[in-house]
């Protein structure tokens, strides 16, 4: 084949009709180095044997792959036009710098925060030295007060937050429920909870640190998202100095950016870009970061060097920024017409080469006529604040911590200089080689005086002991710094193991309103964030069960989207018990009411509560099973026999009276006819006499009589009465056997214990 003019000798030229009759791929052997363009098109193929083959109208030699329909949330980048990404990028890097130094207060505060938890071992200093010890020897030690109240919220709220069989709860809301549903629920629950506990490992110590930064500085923030490396949705925390938001935001809605920044080791986003999230672009090397107070702070408490030695070594910054844009080529339109509206899309930036790695449609494809920003992040509040970022115990114990710090401080410094004094030296006739005299227990120093008296030529500053008046006053700042913090120890009771259970409760909730607040605050935060989790799972169902080895339920697509349809995620923490404490008195407090009603309550329930309020994950294991239940214990059988022996003997006891009663009436009849049959004859005074006493003997015998019977009544009312409580205490713990127990008493029995018999007369 003859070369083509012009061509460099290792060319070749195929004639046209060749090249149209070609195969798209089979015409590449092996061996063979195809390169193609942006599309993907073949446009010149290197040989093995050192030729070249290529096009000279410019027409592809084979095809490239024809790119399918765009999904929603693919990657935009490779569609926009080099200009505008250049202007996307300069301007949202320039919004981002303002961003951040608006809130340079706020950094610094917080820096200086970190610096008052005392985690960096401190020694004596040095004289001089910037450290805050003037003088040689002076202590630098900090008052763990801010310390002990974030470290105390954080193993509280850990507790309630993150329990040990997972922190997701399942509220169904479909009014039809029925026990398929309810089995889905269940299965729901278990296989979610084995997800964030299993399956996202990471969960729980992540969480675990985002409560601690919480109390610290009173904001947090949870990202929801799909992780296309790990290929499932994750919850990770995101640290506040991370999550560049304008001081004059109010909240993330109405934030006009909101960005995080991460630091990414080169490899991970490589991965990205071969994965197809971020663009394949070549980048620049990544500048060594300049890092804020923030982080300067948190490297110097751990000992860190801010900086990397080794270029290679260095992560890079990336901008994964939120915000809302007018692209070109991607306008928004309603009704066929262009609006002008900016639209929320994610927009991932490389600052070191200041290159766009990816830019994301930020809403739904649903919601395409008046877009808006899905949810993200999750923000979690200690205490709310005045501007966007919220107040923590930073803010409200750093003064005071600050305080008892320079009171600590001058107080080991004064007992210090009280046992080792400085002093002053005459410098008349005195050679000495030094003027650091440091003598041992029971040891000395040599003390040239040229004659002069000891006491004369030496003597000692007058140090001050530390005195009454200011321990007495770092007391009282500690007292008040713990309960303002809420870390102060309760007083329950008032010291009285048997105080009433309502007065306890009353004291606990007095003393933990603020910690209840914030406790609701978390539990909100915590709601939406398995919502935006249950979200994340919608879109991507197979993450669910796919690492799950023993599901509780055999998912598909279609009843996994009709589960979460018909459930509601909420925490396993109850939003009105923010402690331990709280809930095991609000227990005791049921069983006293138990207790004191017992018809009332279902004990079986009241001890399983109890019993899980203990920590006891199965507390079935513990009652008696069912079977045995059936059969009434001993103890109500022997309650049973002595209410009818106590019937029996009350029945003979009122025959008894009954007898002696027909008895007296008996004899003040017979006495009365007698009377009767006198009153004929002329009547003997001292016979009246006898008759009268002799009638108010009989009286007194009948009163006695029938004093005696109404007495046997009561006490036997009172022994059935008290019989029969004891017998309805005992049922209520065994419900089984009152069906057995009721078939034993007899209607008479149940008419006197429910009160049903006349009352008792003076007659």
């Amino acid at each position: 084949m003859p070369l083509t003019p012009g061509l460099v000798a290792n060319l070749r030229q195929l004639p046209q009709d060749e090249l149209d009759a070609m195969p798209a791929v089979e015409m590449i052997p092996d061996g063979d180095r195809p390169e193609a363009n942006d599309n993907g098109e073949i446009i010149r193929v290197e040989h093995d044997d050192g030729s070249v083959t290529i096009s000279i109208d410019g027409s592809p030699l084979a095809p490239g792959e024809e790119r399918g329909p765009a999904d929603w949330f693919d990657n935009l980048v490779e569609d926009i036009d080099g200009i505008e990404l250049s202007r996307i990028a300069e301007d949202l890097i320039q919004g981002i710098e303002e961003d951040i130094q608006s809130r340079q207060d706020w950094v610094e505060d917080r820096a200086q925060g970190i610096k008052l938890l005392g985690l960096k071992i401190e020694i004596p200093g040095l004289g001089g030295t910037p450290d805050g010890a003037p003088v040689e020897g002076m202590s630098r030690v900090r008052h763990p007060l801010l310390l002990e109240a974030v470290l105390r919220f954080q193993a509280n709220a850990r507790s309630e937050l993150l329990p040990t069989d997972g922190p997701v709860k399942i509220r169904n809301d479909n009014n039809n429920a029925n026990l398929q549903t309810d089995q889905l629920s269940n299965a729901l629950e278990n296989d979610l909870n084995h997800y964030l506990t299993t399956t996202a490992s990471e969960y729980y110590p992540d969480t675990d640190r985002m409560l601690f930064m919480l109390g610290f500085g009173g904001t947090a923030f949870k990202k929801i998202y799909y992780c296309p490396i790990r290929n499932r949705p994750v919850s990770e925390t995101v640290d506040a100095d991370d999550l560049i938001v304008n001081n004059a935001a109010t909240d993330l809605e109405n934030a006009r950016r909101v960005t995080h920044r991460v630091m990414m080791k080169p490899s991970t986003v490589k991965r990205l870009q071969i994965l197809g999230a971020y663009r394949d672009v070549d980048l620049a090397t990544p500048k060594e970061a300049s890092p804020d107070a923030v982080q300067r702070a948190k490297n110097e408490q751990q000992g860190l060097s801010d900086s990397t030695f080794r270029p290679e070594d260095r992560d890079r910054e990336i901008y994964e920024c939120y915000c809302e844009l007018d692209i070109r080529g991607f306008e928004h339109k309603l009704k066929g017409r262009e609006t002008g509206l900016e639209i929320p899309y994610r927009v991932t930036i490389d600052v070191s080469s200041r290159e766009i790695l990816s830019i994301v449609r930020n809403y739904n494809k649903d919601d395409e006529e008046l877009p808006v920003a899905r949810k993200t992040f999750v923000k979690y509040t200690f205490v709310p604040g005045l501007g966007f970022y919220d107040i923590g115990l930073l803010h409200i114990l750093g003064n005071t911590t600050n305080a008892i710090t320079a009171a600590w401080r001058e107080m080991l410094d004064a007992g210090m200089f009280a046992n080792f004094p400085g002093f002053l030296i005459a410098d008349s006739g005195l050679r000495q080689n030094t003027n650091v005299f440091r003598v041992p227990p029971g040891g000395g120093a040599p003390v040239k005086t040229g004659g002069m008296p000891i006491n004369q030529a030496i003597m000692p500053l007058p140090y001050k002991e530390p005195g009454m008046a200011m321990m007495n006053l770092v007391a009282n700042m500690v007292e008040t710094g713990q309960r303002v913090g809420g870390t102060a120890e309760m007083a329950v009771g008032e010291g009285k193991s048997d105080a009433p259970v309502g007065t306890t409760l009353a004291i606990i909730d007095q003393a933990t309103k603020v910690l209840n607040s914030v406790h609701k605050r978390m539990h909100a935060a915590q709601a939406l964030e398995f919502q935006l989790l249950a979200d994340c799972f919608r879109d991507n169902p197979e993450s669910f069960w796919q690492r799950n080895k023993r599901p509780a339920y055999q998912w598909d697509q279609q009843t996994f989207l009709n589960a979460l349809d018909n459930c509601y995620l909420i925490p396993q923490a109850d939003p009105n018990t923010a402690s331990q404490t709280q809930r095991m008195m609000k227990i005791v407090g049921l069983k006293q009411l138990q207790q004191a009603s017992p018809s009332m309550y279902d004990p079986v329930a009241i001890d399983t509560a109890a019993l899980q309020a203990m920590g006891w994950n199965n507390p079935e294991q513990f009652m008696v099973p069912p079977s045995a239940m059936g059969k009434p214990p001993p103890e109500l059988l022997r309650q049973q026999a002595e209410i009818q022996i106590n019937q029996s003997k009350a029945e003979s006891d009122a025959k008894r009276a009954d007898a002696q009663m027909m008895v007296a009436e008996a004899r003040a009849a017979e006495i009365a006819s007698k009377s009767g049959l006198a009153g004929q004859q002329q009547p003997d005074p001292m016979k009246m006499a006898e008759m009268e006493l002799h009638e108010r003997e009989i009286d007194a015998r009948s009163e006695d009589a029938r004093l005696d019977a109404m007495n046997r009544l009561r006490d036997r009312e009172s022994r059935e009465r008290l019989a029969a409580v004891r017998l309805a205490e005992n049922m209520a713990k065994n419900p089984a056997a009152i069906p057995l127990v009721q078939s034993m008493i007899t209607p008479e029995m149940m008419q006197r214990l429910e009160g049903n018999e006349p009352p008792l007369t003076e007659q």
